[in-house]
């Protein structure tokens, strides 16, 4: 895969969004722009445990159906689903059934519930990485971009000490990734200039 690839609109950039017009919008509106909200980083959580093993295109494009089988991703009410529940949505062909990756989306989502509000996005942003961390060469090709970082694994360790399940390291730096908390679009990308961290 190329590091860069430039679309029919002219515009070069990073090359995993290849020809996938879905891709090209994601990588252009969402990832790496900066996420706030407890909600909004619950629902990142849960679709990036349920990508782990399978491509994000895949999630991606299943998006709008687990947001109808989820609630809107709403912590509260997910922290309600029952077993019925847990029965509806092995049943769905729209999401991925995945019977631990359901029962840990419901427990995380109890966890958050608990949480005081706000506390879950305090939390993830404090792992983002500050001054010099944050301030690495910009990724020139794929070999470049890490799937673990020291910020990742100890993201992933506060989290498992609180009980969440599913946010391994791989899995929370995926999310930093595509939440803005680290920024790892390639030299050349036209996102460089207005994603976090500058040139």
């Amino acid at each position: 895969m190329d590091a860069m690839v430039t679309g029919p609109d002219g515009i070069q950039r990073c090359g995993w969004v290849g020809d996938d017009q879905e891709y090209r919008r994601y990588h252009d509106e969402e990832w790496g722009i900066p996420l706030h909200g407890d909600r909004a980083l619950f629902e990142k959580m849960a679709l990036e445990g349920f990508q782990a093993g399978l491509s994000w295109i895949t999630i991606l494009r299943k998006r709008p159906r687990f947001r109808e089988a989820f609630a809107g991703f709403d912590p509260a009410r997910v922290a309600e689903f029952g077993e019925e529940d847990v029965a509806r949505l092995m049943a769905d062909a729209g999401i991925v059934r995945n019977r631990a990756k359901i029962e840990a989306t419901i427990s995380n989502a109890a966890l958050v519930r608990d949480m005081a509000e706000g506390e879950l996005d305090a939390l993830m942003w404090s792992f983002a990485p500050a001054g010099a961390e944050a301030k690495r060469d910009r990724p020139a090709a794929f070999a470049d971009v890490p799937a673990v970082t020291p910020e990742s694994t100890a993201l992933s360790k506060e989290l498992r000490k609180r009980g969440f399940r599913f946010v391994g390291p791989t899995t929370m730096y995926a999310l930093m990734q595509s939440a803005g908390m680290v920024d790892d679009h390639m030299a050349g990308c036209w996102r460089v200039s207005t994603a976090t961290g500058g040139a």
